[in-house]
């Protein structure tokens, strides 16, 4: 899907993710939210998922973007149905490794 840049260069379509990327000791750490769980509090059982403005809200760009962006960190925590997809679609996450949270699907990439 195609997006159309905004006056800040943030993609507004129904494809967009947010994505902050974090950096620490020379690693570098993405951040990946659908863009309608920013800001959410997920519940279940004995979790408690905050999907932070403070953690996620970096840029709002499309889902095949983020994942350029995952490819190249040693560390990524994706939260939510596209960006989690497209992740197993690339082939980046087993789909056995995602955990659902509040029936939202939720990732992490580790590369050692």
């Amino acid at each position: 899907m195609w997006g159309l840049l905004t006056s800040n260069n943030e993609v507004n379509c129904l494809c967009s993710v947010y994505v902050k990327v974090h950096t620490f000791q020379g690693y570098v750490i993405i951040a990946v939210c659908d863009e309608e769980l920013l800001g959410k509090i997920l519940n279940e059982k004995d979790i408690c998922f905050n999907v932070s403005e403070k953690f996620f809200k970096g840029l709002k760009i499309a889902v095949e973007d983020a994942i350029d962006l995952i490819r190249n960190a040693d560390t990524a925590n994706l939260i939510g149905v596209r960006i989690v997809n497209k992740a197993i679609e690339e082939k980046l996450v087993h789909p056995e490794a995602v955990t659902n949270i509040a029936g939202i699907p939720h990732a992490q990439i580790v590369k050692l």
